[in-house]
């Protein structure tokens, strides 16, 4: 390779998110004389909120969330990947996902990042001061007791409702004009209410590493039903206790099934200049031998069952891969379409202003169905 090529990468500001693809470029770039890629980070917030077409047109590669994928698309500010990575390639990397997390970035009949971290909802606890909950209904009785946490800033709120919901056999947003049909509507907030009635109003601000920092510190709490996996909890010496993640606390008779997915997925500006070795990075870091290796040990959460296969990738995180596999498995896709973005801010806000009594959840579910219908104007 002739002359040097200089690539701007962004990413989020959680260990997970920076590290492993720091400890990946260093390899890739060791094995490609004259490459250089630069990363950049942002909060999870910002991870969450910004629009994609922002940091395309700013950045070669992205890390991105796949509610973003709908727009993307849209604005065609992002590289079909299909267009440029080998279609063996793609396949055995299709096949190697963990649940729906390759499909979450699949649209219009283009695939648009690759998932290189895997997440949805999950159950965390801490093992020193007892076990999981079973059913909603342990969650409930924890929760009386003050031992429960739950992470509800925006959007977390609103995923905590699609996770409920889906898991009782009635995942959101099959209907364009409502949310939910009414009385899964009021079961799910009566469900959820019972539980949030009894937490810390903190709660209400905290975004899952928020509530993580405080279950590994407050010898108080021993329990968070619903959070994004962050496996670095798990991990010796992260923080003052370790945490353990299992599946889903159940509400519904089919079991951890319905959770609303997460992850993460390495995205490619349709503005680069360099969008064969673009390609061929994002390949590399999203296939099996990445994934299981530099990528894992280097604070990564894989997106490769490969690697969530793995007993060594496993051992040092109390096995949190392992035990959150039917979750991530069964989970349930959130919507994706153009317009689909400023809905999950609008819906989360309602559905706090709910639970915390501002709003009557009457209204509330009439605001949802409301807002989800106008959503789609956009998107035609």
């Amino acid at each position: 390779m002739t002359g040097a090529i200089a690539l701007k990468g962004m990413t989020w500001s959680d260990p997970r998110g920076y590290d492993p693809l720091i400890a990946a470029t260093t390899e890739f770039e060791a094995a490609n004389p004259g490459v250089s890629i630069t990363w950049d980070k942002r909060s999870l917030q910002g991870f969450e909120s910004t629009p994609v077409d922002e940091l395309a047109a700013e950045y070669d590669l992205m890390i991105i969330d796949h509610p973003h994928v709908g727009a993307a698309a849209r604005e065609g500010c992002l590289l079909a990947l299909d267009a440029c990575i080998p279609e063996e390639d793609l396949t055995a990397i299709a096949n190697e996902t963990v649940g729906k997390s390759y499909a979450s970035y699949t649209i219009d009949g283009h695939q648009w990042a690759l998932p290189v971290d895997a997440a949805t909802q999950v159950q965390a606890h801490r093992p020193d001061l007892g076990g999981r909950a079973q059913t909603w209904a342990d969650v409930k009785e924890a929760a009386r007791g003050g031992a429960v946490i739950l992470p509800m800033r925006p959007p977390h709120c609103l995923m905590c409702v699609y996770t409920l919901a889906a898991n009782v056999g009635h995942p959101c947003g099959s209907d364009r004009e409502r949310l939910l049909p009414g009385d899964i509507a009021e079961a799910v907030f009566s469900e959820l209410k019972a539980v949030t009635d009894h937490i810390d109003p903190d709660c209400f601000e905290m975004d899952p590493i928020a509530a993580m920092d405080r279950l590994a510190q407050d010898g108080s709490l021993r329990l968070a039903p619903l959070t994004y996996l962050y496996k670095g909890y798990a991990n010796a010496g992260y923080r003052s206790h370790r945490l353990a993640f299992t599946d889903i606390p159940v509400l519904g008779p089919f079991g951890p099934v319905g959770s609303a997915l997460g992850g993460t997925g390495l995205a490619i500006s349709s503005r680069t200049a360099h969008p064969d070795i673009c390609s061929r990075f994002v390949a590399w870091v999203a296939g099996a031998d990445c994934q299981s290796g530099i990528y894992a040990q280097a604070n990564g959460q894989p997106g490769n069952a490969v690697a969530w296969a793995s007993a060594e990738v496993n051992e040092p995180v109390l096995n949190a891969y392992w035990n959150t596999r039917l979750t991530h498995e069964a989970a349930w896709l959130r919507p994706r379409h153009d317009g689909y973005m400023a809905f999950q801010q609008e819906g989360s806000e309602i559905v706090n202003a709910a639970l915390t009594g501002k709003t009557a959840i009457d209204d509330a579910i009439k605001a949802l169905d409301a807002a989800f219908a106008s959503s789609f104007q956009e998107d035609g």
